[in-house]
């Protein structure tokens, strides 16, 4: 948020005699923001599962729209990976022959991961991988962060964070497979895969987990007071917050013994943890939609376990971990089968993802809050036993950068650079010519999206 909307903010509390702590909950009022923005925000999510994709199963057969036009409107049967997507069809958008092309140090999962959103080299460094040189960190920073640095140097669209970093059962060590945002060379950020810990960070409430109290109990009368000298429309998107955030609470009271980082080199750790994954996603994904709903950011990113992610998805009747199985030979249909399935449960999580940001009304605005959210879904690898960089998934889903969906549309091997730039320009960020390795950028943001 602006300096002058914050003081904006600060002044109507002094005025009304109530604490500073209820300044998380008035941010995305519009009696309280400038009047110069209204203009429609945009908004980026980046998802990150591990470890390729069944192409065979992920990958529209052909390019061309979900739907067949003409006066019968028939539906195109999505791909098996893809099929829990179906109810937004016509808000998905499918990008393939798009390459990640970097080269340079590190082992492929290394270079997946850590060059995926920077489309940089790493540095050379010790960490030494399955295969190729040993390497560090990557030499730049990641999209994501260069559009929060454009967001936030805007009055009109910086927020209270300027970008969230959620995980889920990331290893809670610090290596180029664990780490896809960087703030610049050097410098990776973790994500936070604690929904407990991540909810106190968003409002600011410290307390021990075993003597767990709600936020909104002790500012329930100050709450009342500012609703009160609200107008009406303001007052309902306070009420609506509110009400997301007691929701949350009711979940962490009940789950917050189970949301713990997983212990990546006990074995028991992993087991137990592992079980939870499903549960620490919705919780994470109930965050993101209250963190976009409250203007908190207009950029985050989810990330679902690390490069070389090896959960074991029992609650599908899996037992192998998902790194082994990718290695596995695409003649063996019955690993081929799993993968397919562990891709599709990811695409379940995006689809939820969509259903809570389409349930939830804009501020102040028009539509959902998927219609002003593009979730962008991603992957260190195009194929797993190939261990390749080309075709890496990209699908999106949400109508904030309007982009025009519907559709799978191939480009036939183009740098991941150029979507790197397309995603920028998208979130107004036009005056930027090129990221990460300039030899990847030459023809610019990719075309024919619009």
């Amino acid at each position: 948020m602006t300096a002058a909307s914050l003081l904006s903010r600060r002044a109507l509390l002094r005025r009304l005699g109530v604490s500073s702590a209820v300044l998380p909950f008035l941010g995305n009022l519009p009696s309280l923001a400038l009047a110069s923005s209204s203009t429609a925000k945009k908004r980026l999510i980046i998802v990150f599962s591990p470890d390729g994709v069944v192409k065979k199963n992920f990958w529209p057969a052909i390019p061309g729209r979900f739907i067949t036009p003409g006066p019968v409107r028939v539906p195109v049967e999505l791909p098996a990976s893809l099929q829990p997507l179906d109810p937004f069809r016509d808000q998905l958008l499918t990008l393939k022959g798009v390459h990640n092309k970097v080269r340079g140090d590190g082992d492929l999962h290394m270079r997946g991961i850590g060059c995926l959103l920077t489309g940089i080299e790493l540095f050379p460094g010790n960490v030494q991988g399955g295969g190729d040189t040993p390497a560090g960190w990557a030499s730049g920073l990641s999209i994501d962060q260069e559009i929060r640095r454009h967001l936030q140097s805007q009055p009109d669209s910086a927020t209270r964070f300027g970008s969230l970093e959620f995980g889920v059962l990331v290893p809670n060590r610090a290596d180029t497979w664990t780490r896809m945002v960087y703030t610049g060379p050097n410098q990776p950020v973790s994500p936070i895969d604690d929904p407990y810990q991540m909810f106190h960070k968003l409002y600011g409430q410290a307390k021990d987990r075993e003597s767990l109290q709600s936020v909104l109990d002790e500012l329930r009368e100050d709450l009342a007071t500012v609703a009160r000298a609200l107008p009406v429309e303001d007052r309902q998107i306070l009420e609506h917050h509110t009400a997301l955030v007691r929701d949350f609470e009711r979940e962490l009271a009940t789950h917050h013994e189970t949301i713990a980082h997983a212990v990546p080199k006990l074995e028991e750790g992993v087991v137990e943890q592992n079980d939870q994954m499903p549960k620490i996603s919705r919780m994470q994904i109930e965050l993101v939609v209250s963190s976009l709903a409250a203007d908190f950011t207009r950029v985050a990113t989810l990330q679902y376990t690390n490069s070389v992610g090896q959960p074991r998805f029992k609650w599908l009747g899996i037992d192998e971990g998902q790194h082994e199985l990718s290695h596995e030979p695409n003649s063996n249909e019955a690993a081929q089968d799993k993968l397919t399935r562990i891709n599709a449960w990811y695409a379940g999580e995006i689809a939820h993802l969509a259903t809570r940001l389409a349930e939830t009304p804009e501020p102040a605005g028009n539509g959902s809050l998927l219609d002003h959210t593009t979730i962008l879904w991603t992957n260190e690898l195009g194929e797993g036993n190939s261990h390749s960089h080309t075709d890496i998934p990209f699908v999106l889903l949400g109508g904030g950068l309007g982009f025009t969906s519907g559709r799978a549309v191939e480009f036939g091997g183009v740098p991941h650079n150029r979507l790197l730039l397309t995603l920028a320009h998208a979130m107004g960020h036009t005056d930027l010519s090129r990221f990460g390795n300039p030899d990847y950028c030459g023809d610019g943001p990719l075309t024919g999206l619009a």
